[in-house]
């Protein structure tokens, strides 16, 4: 049973999380801090690049089934129009409540 976006435990994750699956952009960019960075599967990849193709243009959307670190590491089930739905790890680095990198990758 996923969590509810809303009791997830990081505000700035929670943020994240919320602003993705409403595929609200301006959301979403609100709650990174200007220079943030990203991996995915290990490489870092541009992150503006990332979000539009797996995230805006495929409608991407996660469903959290676990989390610990104070909720900056997550397991979910990441799906888009692309690649379907997949079992997925988060990890986040938050600084002054923005998120200054995160990193995903198959589970």
């Amino acid at each position: 049973m996923p969590i509810p976006v809303d009791k997830l435990t990081d505000p700035a994750v929670r943020a994240f999380v919320a602003a993705l699956n409403a595929h609200d952009r301006e959301a979403f960019v609100a709650t990174l801090a200007p220079d943030a960075t990203m991996s995915d599967d290990g490489s870092d990849r541009d992150l503006d690049q990332w979000v539009e193709n797996e995230v805006f243009a495929t409608r991407g959307h996660l469903d959290v089934e676990s989390e610990k670190g104070g909720g900056r590491d997550l397991v979910a089930r990441y799906r888009n129009d692309t690649w379907g739905e997949m079992r997925t790890q988060w990890h986040f680095v938050v600084d002054d409540g923005k998120i200054s990198r995160f990193e995903t990758g198959q589970a």
